[in-house]
């Protein structure tokens, strides 16, 4: 502890007076000099009770009072972690007729959690000026909070807030606390020598690891619930009341927030359950253990508001708990809803038609005049992934709706002539039509013909017209954006800017390096029908912004949208896609995708098909199929005629 400056300052004082004396010896004028303040001591100690270093401190017992209060503190504020406070002089009145004392009040601002309620108080400390002008700090427990004393520890009581719904269209309810059982061994239930094989009975009913779980129920202690799976009430994958038959299986009903089904946008939804470590680790705070917390999805990127705030309390007492007194209290906030877009009967419907398909597989739908995402489903083959929001695959000949608009910004029009021979090669390389590409469709034909039975070798032939920047263009101009910010987990599509050569030809008809998800596909297909650029809508903000959606370089007007969905109405009217011509409501315009990958020996097909109907925009992908038309086709019909209810 060193105050060497009020030391020099008071020497330097009693020189300066010595000097005014001997000027005015005679004189019965005396120097009385103001004596220093304690601004430096009590700065030191409002630094110390935030940090928690007192080395600085000037106590009136030294040392030891560094140590006391260095322990006291530690002890009291334990309980508090991870929160610290922000501790502050007030005030400070100087007193008595030397000026030689001084009351200090000091603020403390505990940030206890992210609403404005801060904790604050105040706490009065004691300073004595001594002989040589030190000020001195006198400790006391009550510095750290009111009327603190000696062996009080402070202590923090939570009460959870109610987390709030997940909402999707219309106000509807999507995500809602639901039924469920939690299915376990309860070791007070069953002997011990019989645990072991209680625990494999159940995991082998369960189709869960037996040695796993009978390994967890033996760690377990004397009279624990080992959870070995929470089933939603309904399930009928599981027979509870034959589970909680079995020998020592106790079944605790419970709530957890859900979907409608097991299924509902799962992967986008994501799930809510027990925090993990590592959530408790980065929550600095706001989530405790044992605390419910979104895991995955949409339930963990906007956690922080659906969970809400808890309710606080805090109390000082003994270690033991004896005399409790509550020192602040905030009640809990209920959390605020996460609206979407999505529309429960359009996903329940897309949902549906993807439950018999064995590959990864997508349907999304989006509502063209606004952008809004009305379904957006991932069949189970994709394995938990979002293949509708997340998928990455070439896009076959649906990414020609994208070639076409560059060919027409190049001075094509839907009738131009282009040549659409049998092969074409380039760069040694040849590109070939679909094996059933009609012969009578070779040759020189209108580019709405082209388009309409997907010739490849039109398009390949047509390249130089249409570099691969103006494909750029055209793809950002269709909301094919690869840095688009969407508010959720979401890839939209991607054209890479170097390719040439073989390279781009395989551009033009959406293989190659070019990249999209269904939902950049549906995305394309919406903004064709609302003849500007679309950018998809999943998630509606809390609060509204005016921040509009950044245009594109080079915004899709209203003239080429019309243009393009005469072109993809004529693959329904008499290209590949005339199965679409009874699909009940307002007439129907698609485009059929097949995209080939994997090895030269063993090629398959990524399958496509978009459409538009009305006020809808369709996206329909299967991973592994034989062509767009056939393979993804139905889905897409399945999904229109559920569409018009």
């Amino acid at each position: 502890m060193k105050f060497a400056r009020e030391r020099v300052a008071g020497w330097r004082r009693s020189v300066v007076c010595g000097i005014a004396l001997a000027a005015v010896a005679g004189s019965l004028t005396a120097c009385s000099p103001e004596p220093p303040g304690p601004e430096s001591a009590t700065a030191a100690l409002a630094a110390a009770l935030t940090s928690g270093d007192f080395s600085e401190v000037p106590f009136a017992g030294g040392e030891a009072d560094v140590a006391a209060a260095t322990a006291a503190r530690t002890a009291a504020y334990e309980g508090l972690a991870p929160w610290e406070p922000a501790v502050k002089v007030v005030s400070t009145t100087v007193e008595g007729e030397e000026k030689d004392t001084a009351e200090v009040t000091l603020g403390y601002t505990w940030d206890v959690n992210a609403s404005d309620a801060d904790w604050t108080y105040e706490t009065h400390a004691r300073f004595a000026r001594d002989e040589e002008d030190l000020w001195h700090a006198t400790w006391s427990p009550s510095l750290l909070a009111p009327d603190l004393v000696d062996g009080e520890i402070l202590t923090v009581q939570r009460l959870r807030a109610e987390r709030a719904n997940v909402l999707g269209a219309g106000g509807a309810v999507i995500v809602e606390p639901r039924t469920v059982h939690r299915l376990g061994i309860d070791k007070t239930q069953v002997a011990a020598p019989e645990q072991d094989a209680a625990a494999r009975t159940l995991a082998g009913m369960l189709g869960i690891d037996p040695d796993t779980y009978a390994g967890s129920v033996t760690a377990a202690g004397e009279k624990a619930f080992v959870e070995a799976i929470t089933i939603r009430d309904g399930d009928p994958a599981y027979d509870v009341r034959a589970l909680a038959a079995l020998p020592g299986v106790h079944d605790v009903v419970d709530t957890l927030p859900l979907a409608p089904s097991r299924r509902f946008a799962r992967p986008i939804l994501g799930s809510v359950g027990v925090a993990t470590a590592e959530i408790i680790e980065k929550s600095d705070g706001a989530v405790v253990a044992g605390d419910l917390t979104g895991l995955s999805g949409l339930q963990r990127q906007y956690d922080a508001q659906l969970r809400g705030l808890p309710g606080l309390t805090v109390t000082a007492s003994q270690p033991d708990g004896v005399a409790p007194r509550q020192l602040f209290s905030v009640d809990p906030t209920p959390g605020t809803p996460l609206t979407t877009t999505l529309d429960v009967r359009l996903q329940d419907a897309a949902e549906s038609v993807l439950s018999t398909v064995t590959p990864a597989s997508a349907v999304v739908a989006i509502r063209p005049s606004t952008g809004e995402v009305l379904a957006a489903a991932s069949g189970t083959g994709g394995e938990g992934m979002s293949t509708a929001t997340l998928g990455q695959f070439a896009p076959g000949s649906t990414f020609k709706v994208v070639s076409a608009l560059a060919l027409l910004r190049s001075g094509l029009t839907a009738d131009s002539d282009t040549t659409c021979p049998a092969t074409v090669s380039v760069d040694g390389r040849s590109f070939t039509n679909f094996p059933e590409y009609p012969t009578d469709k070779l040759g020189t034909v209108p580019l709405r013909t082209a388009f309409a039975y997907s010739c490849n070798t039109a398009f390949i032939s047509a390249r130089d017209t249409a570099d691969q920047k103006a494909l750029i263009a055209a793809a950002g101009s269709l909301g094919l954006d690869p840095k688009a910010t969407l508010g959720f987990p979401g890839f939209l599509g991607d054209v890479p800017g170097d390719s040439d050569g073989t390279d781009h030809a395989a551009s033009m008809i959406g293989q190659g390096r070019v990249l999209a998800s269904p939902l950049g596909m549906a995305t394309v297909a919406a903004s064709v029908a609302r003849g500007a650029t679309v950018v998809p809508r999943l998630v509606l903000p809390a609060e509204e912004t005016a921040t509009p959606a950044p245009a594109p370089a080079v915004p899709l007007t209203a003239a080429e949208g019309a243009t393009l969905h005469e072109l993809m109405r004529g693959v329904v009217a008499e290209g590949g896609a005339t199965f679409l011509q009874d699909v009940p409501g307002e007439e129907v315009a698609a485009k059929t995708g097949t995209a080939q990958f994997g090895p030269a020996d063993n090629l398959q097909n990524h399958v496509w098909m978009v459409a538009i109907q009305g006020d809808l925009a369709v996206a329909v992908f299967v991973d592994v199929g034989e062509y767009g038309s056939t393979t993804a086709g139905p889905l897409l019909e399945q999904f229109l005629v559920a569409a018009q209810g």
